[in-house]
């Protein structure tokens, strides 16, 4: 009965500490945390846990802080003020000591990201808060549990899926298709997941400028290549020609800049032209009385550079820089017909430049109607013309369909069976590849559903089917039903038989031609272009594969036991690879297949044995053996502080990535890890600002440490260099730094623009001293201008 009473005082001494915003004893807390376990209040809880606490009461609010909740009130449908609230104060609280490289306080980047779901893609409260708390658990001591404990389980899943993968892939390509992988497969569980991660490559294309040159150009690739087509096909238009014209602005400096100068100059000139053209348009639509808003369509720089490369056309050819935009406050589809109409009547429409996005409308679901007519003076004006939600749709995608969600309609559907064929790529790896060829192969099936340019195409009920442009007719057959296209032997376009791989245009009507007993033939994996396509006829020919491989592998273990032949599993890896297979799998398919006999197998095992058995090493003696004892203990990794070794769980800080001889530093975490610091790093020189204006428990944990004595581990280390582009310039800086005490280059990442070389190396180095040669030698080179170290890798 005393425990009872006991543990209820000092609850109550804690609840009435909260309350009155007095600090409360840490031996309490810890009581309250080991044996309160059915406290469920999140204040309380959230107090417990070492988070920030205030109360909820708006006058005490910064005025970011309520600027940003007016935001959010007015953009959100569905408006959670508590949940926003906790998740500003608990990531601003969490990145309190971290900047990014413009110095800027690290908590305005989740800050942009969110107010950028806000603006474009305004969802519902939980994706606000997953984009203010999206780099918590990646760069702060706080953990996947500690946001599930104070958000739920929720916002921890989406913010776990939002952090970025760790840097332990040493191959680049498959390093590239595995982050590929896991940004879609999060989004398979949860849109969310992808719509925080388009937001934050957003606000990492704005702010671009504070990074260096071979850095933008790889960040810029990256967008154009994935992030601006994954915009697309979720209909986040604003957001994609953003991307575009950003990564335009990175990869084509010069290019982006003439063209941006030289549609300003003409921005007068063009505004009065479509100022004159709308206005008989705008008397039409009043005596007609309908609502509506008319307004120049700017054409964003990225979308006219692509015309210019592809026509091989100047600027002043590129007719539809004249575009207007009709929206109509209606719900009547209709009248977005009555409207062309009307733009028809007053001027001359050009045929072949019409298209109905309302009837067949784009997987992504957008739909409007666009067409092009000859305005005064001659001069083509491309017209859209659609409703207010069409609009809305185009503008901000996924999210409208989320705003109209109780309207449910087939626009939505064809959306989600785009995430449904992205979830099968998922669920049919390749059988018996390697995790390198399965990443790359996922990688470019799903590169090929971002098509932005699509056809549409009609069965011989007038059913209208959405594929690629290069889809096949065999491609059609698989987009009906993939039973269909395995049993498909012909097709028919127009009513006239065509071979299977024959490209389809739009307005295609096509019949499939069917037979029950016929299989794929081996070539039908060239001949279509959709994911679809490729994952079902790769799904029958990993079914066929494993059945053989399951012979194959009978039929070993058969001979082996009758034999008396003993293999170990190992073992056939080793063998398979000696044999030239990339697996024992396929090695058991071509036995299968009887393509490769048991004898040949048994003989290449014995000859490893017997290679095995002559190069092992002799009996070690005693001294020996303790020799290796203490070089090893000599090598072992333990810093030094005070001049004595530590026991402590250390980490290297990927902010500056120091290496042996460079003055360090360590900070030690909440979590009690040692973090190793380079004394001149940005991070540490604002932890000390900070340990001296406001918060003296800093300098506690900030601790002298010094390298191990005898370190023989190596470290990875940055090298920029830029200098003349020339043949062979990368081979001869790859000597420099090979030739050197046989330094291991760990990646290479190389860019040429306009006669200049941009390069950056990473490689593995034993300290300061051995990176500071390689530098020397590889400004021996000819041509190279300047070679610095960098800290971000």
């Amino acid at each position: 009965m005393y425990m009872i009473f006991a543990t209820f005082m000092q609850f109550h001494a804690v609840w009435c500490a909260f309350d009155l915003d007095i600090h409360v004893n840490s031996a309490i807390l810890t009581f309250v945390r080991d044996n309160m376990s059915f406290l469920h209040d999140t204040r309380l809880r959230r107090l417990v846990s070492g988070g920030s606490v205030k109360k909820e009461d708006s006058s005490s609010d910064s005025p970011d802080l309520k600027e940003f909740l007016e935001a959010c009130r007015n953009s959100l449908r569905e408006y959670d003020e508590p949940l926003i609230r906790n998740a500003y104060e608990y990531a601003r609280e969490a990145h309190k000591h971290s900047f990014r490289k413009s110095g800027e306080p690290y908590f305005s980047h989740p800050l942009a990201v969110a107010r950028i779901i806000l603006h474009d893609i305004p969802f519902d409260s939980i994706t606000v808060a997953s984009a203010l708390l999206h780099d918590v658990v990646e760069d702060t001591e706080y953990t996947y549990d500690d946001i599930r404990s104070n958000f739920g389980t929720v916002v921890a899943d989406i913010v776990e899926g939002v952090t970025k993968i760790s840097k332990f892939f040493e191959n680049k390509q498959l390093k590239r298709a595995e982050n590929y992988r896991k940004l879609l497969a999060s989004m398979v569980n949860d849109l969310r997941v992808i719509l925080v991660k388009i937001a934050d490559r957003l606000h990492n294309m704005r702010t671009l400028e504070h990074h260096s040159r071979v850095k933008q150009v790889a960040i810029a690739k990256e967008t154009l290549d994935l992030y601006a087509p994954l915009a697309h096909r979720f209909g986040l238009a604003r957001i994609k020609w953003e991307l575009e014209d950003l990564a335009f602005k990175y990869l084509h400096p010069l290019e982006y800049e003439d063209l941006k100068l030289h549609i300003n100059e003409k921005r007068e000139e063009r505004e009065k032209y479509i100022e004159k053209f709308a206005k008989p348009i705008v008397k039409r639509l009043k005596e007609r009385g309908l609502q509506f808003e008319i307004s120049g369509r700017p054409k964003h720089l990225y979308s006219i550079y692509q015309k210019m490369v592809n026509r091989n056309k100047p600027i002043t050819e590129i007719y539809d820089l004249f575009a207007i935009r009709i929206i109509l406050d209606t719900e009547d589809d209709n009248e977005c017909f009555s409207v062309y109409g009307i733009v028809t009547d007053i001027y001359r429409p050009i045929p072949e430049r019409f298209k109905n996005y309302i009837n067949l409308p784009k997987q992504n679901g957008y739909r409007s109607i666009h067409t092009t007519v000859s305005g005064p003076n001659g001069r083509k004006v491309e017209v859209q013309i659609r409703t207010r939600e069409m609009h809305e749709v185009a503008e901000i995608g996924v999210a409208a369909h989320w705003l109209y969600k109780e309207r449910k309609s087939a626009r939505k559907s064809s959306f989600e069976d785009w995430v449904a064929s992205v979830r099968e790529v998922f669920e049919n790896p390749l059988y018996g590849a390697s995790k390198e060829e399965s990443a790359e192969v996922m990688l470019k099936d799903l590169m090929r559903s971002l098509y932005q340019d699509e056809i549409v195409v009609f069965t011989p009920k007038g059913d209208d089917i959405s594929l690629p442009a290069g889809a096949t007719a065999l491609d059609f057959a698989f987009a009906i039903h993939s039973e269909l296209g395995l049993r498909c032997i012909g097709a028919k376009v127009n009513h006239r038989i065509v071979p299977l791989g024959t490209k389809l245009k739009s307005g295609d009507q096509v019949e499939i031609i069917t037979s029950k007993n016929h299989s794929p033939g081996t070539d039908w994996d060239k001949l279509v272009t959709t994911h679809k396509a490729h994952t079902a006829i790769r799904r029958w020919y990993n079914e066929q594969s494993r059945h053989i491989a399951d012979k194959g592998r009978d039929i070993f273990r058969k001979k082996a036991r009758k034999q008396k032949v003993k293999i170990a599993e190992d073992e056939l890896e080793r063998v398979a690879r000696q044999l030239g297979f990339k697996s024992p799998y396929f090695m058991f398919v071509a036995l299968g297949n009887g393509d490769l006999d048991f004898e040949r197998i048994v003989n290449t095992h014995r000859g490893l044995v017997e290679q095995d058995t002559e190069a092992l090493p002799q009996p070690k003696g005693k001294e020996e053996l303790f020799e290796d004892f203490i070089r090893s203990a000599r090598d072992s990794q333990a810093f030094l502080i005070d001049g004595k070794e530590t026991s402590m769980q250390f980490e290297y800080a990927k902010c500056c990535n120091p290496i042996p001889g460079d003055d360090i530093i360590g900070f030690i975490t909440k979590g009690g890890t040692l973090k190793i610091h380079r004394r001149d790093c940005i991070n540490i020189e604002h932890l000390m600002i900070d340990a001296t204006v406001s918060d003296p428990t800093i300098a506690d944990r900030l601790i002298p440490v010094t390298w191990p004595r005898n370190g023989e581990s190596t470290y990875l280390a940055g090298i920029k260099v830029i200098g003349d582009d020339r043949p062979g310039i990368l081979n001869e800086i790859s000597l420099a730094i090979s030739n050197y005490r046989n330094t291991n280059i760990r990646s290479v990442s190389i860019d040429t623009k306009e006669g200049s070389f941009f390069g950056s190396i990473v490689v593995s180095v034993r300290d300061l001293d051995h990176l500071n040669h390689i530098i020397s030698r590889i400004l021996k080179v000819k041509g190279i201008k300047t070679v610095e170290r960098y800290d971000e890798m």
